[in-house]
């Protein structure tokens, strides 16, 4: 069956559901959905959307102030101060979120419960086709119950919620939503708007565009870190010297990006119905990777270099996506509700060298959708079950191609039941994945093609016990399976991106963990704790290591490699660590609250046989003091991140830092709180900072001082 016929039966499924109860509902309202529910508090990818209190796993939803202080122009960028997150940092546009130390396969980035459909999870320099200029808000869900959105969110799950196919018909004629922003350590100047006309009682029609603009970043220090500087500065060659010295703005990190989309949908009492199609064009450059090891010669007279260079690349992106969502309301003894989710995109990036060829091209087409029935509660037990299907087409072409053509296609069934006894509340979850890989045979590198199925069974039982009025303790435990994706199979080649010849095993077995997590979360008059302790033990656990060069030449023809070898291989692991946050109430003044508030988050991860696992954050505190009143609120911060020297043999130490941020906000109309004027000063004083997660960490600090001023408008 063609993608085309996939994609047209998975829309007709929804169409034949949803259109006869609409039918029934020629009177609409809002829609009545939990997914309407705008509430903080209200977490709406837990398949069963609840209140984090409510949760057992560790969640966190960022909307509002909160999200409009934070925004970014990467969604890693935008989350890198929430809870147990961290980010790649693969300079300022192509910065991914990772969750409790795993990135890449092991976290899954949802926009509305579907896949970003883009290669970021390919490579580190790739950025996430997600904009965060359009969300309404951000949920990050960890723990055992992400496993449901596929056996890759291990780690967890990053969902962007925005309105693009409207949830609500508006009560007024014409809603504008309008966003503006100034960040003077890149020059950045973005903006986006969305309007929404309601047609008639039941139709909306929804527009949205966005614009981002960036210079070269302002890091405030060197770029180098003082080892590779005092490197440079023993250097007999000038221009290597001259890199000793290099500081404030970072090289080749300028970004031109826009978007533009359209949707449509039908609400009413019996259900919702809804499409959209949106366009993303981007333009960003990688900072590059400076040489400072001299030329020599080798005993047979041949130049050598210690290291490799990496040029001034620049990655030209876009994406078309079309998106529908479905649900009808039964209202059945069994039934609450039917929800359909699917999306197709077309993706295609460009690595365009400095002399403006294009060197690489990546072509990904791919579609997911997801059938859900949500079951009626009876009595304290409700619960969710459904299926779904994920298929992606993915090519390399071009001098540094280093996958062969592959097939990926997934097919899951998942349920997620809830026991509610009062003081006692039990959940269940599980999952059953069925995935085909394939890669066509290719000549070029010397690979005469694989087809592998994999049967991945997940499953997470928890419980959690009301100790104290507004306290509960819970403790989950997860077993997963992960089948490797196409990359961990299939690449022999060199992959500048990662400065390595990347060399997988088609014959690798699945991925197994066993976890468990441990939670405390309870509130009172002016305070709030919630406390997360984790520890998975893996086997076969997959992850790249130092091979010896032979074992790729061998591959290679027995030509010369450009880039170090680096072998995916697979050995027991295990990571562990904890996520802590809490507020408190320190005074009232009138209308305005002061509150404190603090989180630390830290995990340790060794792989059995080769040592500590790579790239994984240090332990990290921050804290902040906050004075929010009905039209004003101020706040300031303090973070500290510490040393990381706990490291592979193929990293450096990252030393620690502190920043301290601060931020003033403002709502000039009375009665709309979506209105706001917000100035913000971060990295205060232009502390050096580099993120021990990031590929690029030696040679691509963290911004310095930024000052940004946004203003967000509604009506």
């Amino acid at each position: 069956m063609s993608r085309l016929m996939m994609l047209r039966a998975g829309c007709a499924l929804p169409l034949c559901l949803a259109l006869p109860a609409l039918a029934q509902a020629p009177d609409a309202a809002a829609d009545q959905s939990a997914y309407h529910d705008q509430r903080a508090d209200i977490v709406v990818t837990a398949l069963i959307p609840r209140r984090q209190g409510d949760i057992l796993s560790g969640t966190t939803v960022v909307s509002g102030d909160q999200l409009t202080r934070e925004l970014r122009p990467s969604i890693g960028e935008t989350l890198a101060r929430q809870p147990g997150v961290s980010a790649t940092s693969f300079g300022p546009n192509a910065s991914r979120p990772i969750l409790r130390g795993f990135q890449g396969e092991r976290v899954r980035i949802l926009t509305d419960g579907i896949g970003s459909f883009d290669v970021s999870n390919t490579s580190v320099d790739h950025a996430v086709a997600i904009n965060p200029l359009t969300a309404d808000r951000i949920e990050i869900l960890r723990g055992p119950s992400a496993l449901l959105y596929g056996s890759s969110a291990i780690g967890g799950v990053v969902n962007v919620i925005d309105s693009r196919i409207p949830r609500r018909v508006p009560d007024e004629p014409v809603h504008i939503d309008a966003l503006g922003t100034y960040g003077s350590a890149a020059n950045e100047r973005s903006g986006s708007g969305e309007i929404e006309v309601p047609l008639t009682n039941n139709f909306v029609v929804h527009l949205d565009g966005s614009y981002s603009k960036t210079g070269n970043l302002d890091t405030g220090s060197y770029i180098l870190t003082p080892a590779l500087r005092a490197q440079a500065a023993a250097s007999d060659e000038a221009e290597i010297r001259d890199l000793a010295s290099l500081r404030g703005k970072l090289p080749n990190s300028a970004a031109r990006s826009w978007e533009v989309a359209g949707g449509f949908a039908y609400i009413g009492t019996g259900g919702n119905l809804g499409v959209s199609v949106a366009h993303t064009d981007s333009r960003y450059g990688v900072p590059s990777r400076y040489e400072v090891a001299e030329e020599h010669e080798d005993h047979e007279g041949h130049e050598e270099e210690e290291g490799h260079s990496h040029e001034d690349v620049t990655l030209a992106m876009k994406q078309t996506r079309v998106d529908l969502r479905s649900e009808v309301a039964v209202n059945g003894g069994f039934l609450d509700s039917i929800r359909f989710r699917a999306g197709y995109a077309d993706y295609q990036h460009e690595e365009i060298e400095p002399s403006g060829e294009v060197g690489t091209t990546f072509d990904n087409q791919s579609m997911e959708s997801r059938l859900e029935f949500v079951q009626a509660k009876r009595g304290g037990w409700d619960g969710a079950s459904g299926v779904q299907y994920f298929t992606r087409r993915f090519e390399v072409v071009g001098e540094e191609k280093f996958l062969p053509r592959n097939q990926t296609e997934q097919f899951g069934v998942f349920t997620l039941q809830s026991l509610d006894l009062g003081a006692t509340r039990i959940e269940g979850g599980a999952r059953y994945e069925h995935s085909r890989l394939s890669a066509d045979a290719d000549d070029a590198l010397f690979f005469d093609g694989r087809n592998r199925s994999f049967d991945a069974v997940s499953g997470s039982l928890g419980i959690s016990q009301a100790i104290l009025p507004d306290w509960r303790i819970g403790l989950n435990l997860s077993r997963s399976e992960r089948a490797p994706s196409a990359e961990e199979l299939f690449a022999r080649g060199n992959h500048a991106g990662t400065q390595a010849f990347e060399l997988g095993n088609p014959d690798f077995g699945k991925e197994k963990s066993w976890g468990v997590e441990g939670t405390l979360r309870g509130s009172g008059a002016g305070y709030s704790l919630s406390l997360a302790a984790y520890h998975n033990w893996f086997s076969g656990y997959i992850y790249e290591s130092v091979a010896d060069d032979s074992v790729c030449q061998a591959v290679n023809g027995g030509e010369e490699l450009e880039f170090p070898c680096y072998a995916y291989a697979q050995a027991d692991a295990r990571y562990y660590g904890f996520e802590a946050e809490a507020s408190v109430t320190l005074a009232t003044i009138g209308t305005t609250k002061i509150a404190a508030d603090g989180l630390a988050d830290y995990v340790r991860a060794t792989i059995k046989g080769s040592g500590p696992a790579p790239r994984i954050p240090p332990l990290r505190l921050l804290g902040g003091v906050e004075a929010q009143g009905e039209r004003f609120s101020a706040r300031a911060e303090v973070e500290h991140v510490f040393d990381q020297d706990r490291v592979t043999g193929f990293e450096t130490p990252t030393d620690g830092y502190t920043m301290v941020n601060a931020s003033l906000s403002f709502k000039p109309l009375m009665g709309n709180d979506r209105t706001t004027l917000m100035l913000s000063a971060n990295n205060l004083f232009d502390v050096e900072a580099r993120r021990h997660a990031s590929f690029l960490k030696d040679y691509a600090p963290l911004a310095g001082r930024d000052i940004r001023l946004t203003a967000r408008f509604s009506l």
